[in-house]
């Protein structure tokens, strides 16, 4: 079954398309309990700790991941509505534990439009703030008391970790392939959307056959997340991203639509990135993000991206029919074409 063919299936099952605000108050009881989970939860004698993760809660964010453990458990059955939000909050926590060392590894300067943590409070302070979000996680887990949860989420922490080293590894290697770029891209992106459908479903007690339907479901999300997050750092603004267009490139980074231009740029083109890249240099960033343009991989990155949304969608047909559902199609939508 094609893109076409399922979106006209899902057009039939989801009608007119809700925004973000709409499927988050379809779990609106829930969303109010998260927020008050993770208050209670960052909560430390430690002042510091209490500032950090403050400045973390009040700089915004999407909360998507969080967003996908409600309404897979919701589509799923779970009735322990306790332990649904205490799972969404660990998801958070560690989301969020990552973007604090990914912002000291690569020595960025904002997010989502503000300063970073680690330019505000230090590369120490913020790397044990981190730290103290993932232990907090754990502990969430040990509350949440489910065995399968606690193998889920440690495979799913070291698999990041993972990704995070071989992201190093790739940096400033202008011969990375695409292979290499996804298989990162699924450690540290995929995994976790994966592990939050997963666990939906975990705590409704589902089989294995629905258990892995979302996870194939949430992989193929998280990995269209990201090569869309890719694609915006060539395609967008800071206005509109909250960091400035083109810092993959200034990080070394080789993403989806510079592999995709390297393939296709002329040779003198292809010398410039490569140049650009291995010094980690941005300063011929206008020129470079011209040929990205201008060769299509924006384009051919967008149809990565839209294939593995069809494969999630499609993964996402056996589960049963409800305004939940609904809403887990919608959310993959607006993954798919959002421009933030």
């Amino acid at each position: 079954m094609r893109m076409i063919d399922i979106m006209k299936s899902v057009e039939k099952i989801i009608g007119q398309k809700a925004s973000l605000n709409e499927i988050r108050d379809l779990v609106s009881d829930e969303w109010t309990m998260l927020d008050q989970e993770i208050e209670k939860q960052l909560s430390s004698d430690i002042e510091l700790i209490n500032s950090i993760s403050q400045y973390i809660v009040e700089s915004g964010g999407k909360r998507i991941r969080p967003l996908i453990v409600l309404l897979s458990a919701k589509a799923c059955g779970a009735s322990d509505t306790d332990r649904v939000v205490k799972a969404a909050a660990m998801i958070e926590f560690i989301h969020t534990a990552t973007l604090l060392h990914d912002d000291v590894v690569d020595n960025s300067d904002s997010r989502r439009g503000i300063k970073t943590a680690h330019q505000s409070f230090g590369n120490e302070s913020t790397i044990l703030v981190g730290d103290f979000l993932y232990s907090r996680a754990f502990q969430i887990m040990v509350q949440i008391n489910n065995m399968d949860i606690m193998e889920v989420m440690s495979d799913a922490t070291n698999t990041i970790a993972e990704g995070e080293v071989l992201q190093l590894i790739n940096s400033g290697n202008p011969n990375t392939n695409k292979e290499q770029y996804l298989e990162v891209i699924y450690r540290k992106t995929g995994k976790l959307f994966e592990a939050a459908m997963v666990v939906g479903g975990l705590l409704s007690n589902q089989s294995q056959t629905v258990i892995n339907t979302l996870q194939i479901c949430g992989k193929e999300l998280g990995m269209a997340y990201q090569i869309v997050d890719d694609v915006l750092d060539y395609s967008s603004s800071f206005e509109v991203m909250g960091k400035d267009v083109g810092d993959d490139l200034s990080e070394g980074k080789v993403t989806l639509p510079m592999i995709y231009a390297l393939e296709r740029a002329t040779p003198d083109m292809q010398d410039i990135i490569s140049q650009a890249i291995l010094k980690k240099d941005s300063k011929d960033a206008e020129q470079i993000i011209a040929c990205i343009q201008s060769t299509g991989s924006i384009a051919s990155s967008i149809n990565d991206a839209r294939d593995k949304t069809e494969f999630a969608l499609h993964s996402m047909q056996s589960l049963d029919n409800s305004k939940y559902k609904k809403a887990l199609i919608s959310l993959a939508e607006i993954i798919l074409h959002r421009t933030y």
